[in-house]
């Protein structure tokens, strides 16, 4: 199995458990500019990515991060404040394969560039168990979701209120 591990999950039970520490960092809320640095350019989770990317407004996380020392480190956060950070860390436990990636934090738009979003993908199709389900996932003797856009719909769909009734 993969674990893809976001921003404050560093501190989630199940990361510290599988790190064996206490996860701990430093951090600050100061709407600092973020560049994140591809230290590791020929790993899968790199794979589309420039030398560096840039988050404009995001919280600081700063070394010490308390983690053993990653298998593979693919990408290191700057921050406008001096900070350092190790952004993009891969661990491998057992058979799985585990990805913490520190962009992230409920103030911030940050899941939805474009880098960000190819970061994540990457570490998916990275994580994802060899010789496992073929997506679309489906149970033997089930037909695969398949995802259709409007123009494939069989009638006119109309534009809805978007406002739309509650049941509870």
């Amino acid at each position: 199995m993969g674990l893809i591990v976001l921003h404050s999950g560093h501190f989630s039970k199940i990361f510290r458990k599988l790190m064996g520490s206490a996860c701990s960092l430093r951090w600050r809320e100061a709407d600092e500019k973020e560049r994140i640095w591809v230290v590791k350019p020929s790993h899968p989770i790199a794979q589309g990515l420039p030398p560096y990317f840039e988050n404009d407004e995001c919280e600081m996380y700063g070394e010490l991060f308390d983690i053993p020392t990653p298998d593979d480190l693919v990408l290191v956060s700057w921050f406008e404040g001096g900070n350092v950070f190790r952004s993009g860390c891969c661990f491998h436990r057992g058979n799985g394969k585990i990805f913490y990636f520190r962009p992230g934090h409920e103030t911030y738009p940050i899941f939805h560039q474009p880098l960000i979003r190819q970061v994540l993908a990457n570490a998916v199709r990275w994580a994802a168990p060899a010789g496992g389900p073929a997506y679309p996932y489906t149970q033997p003797g089930m037909a695969p979701h398949i995802a259709i856009n409007e123009r494939e719909s069989l009638e006119p769909i109309a534009p809805r209120d978007s406002k739309r009734a509650r049941i509870g």
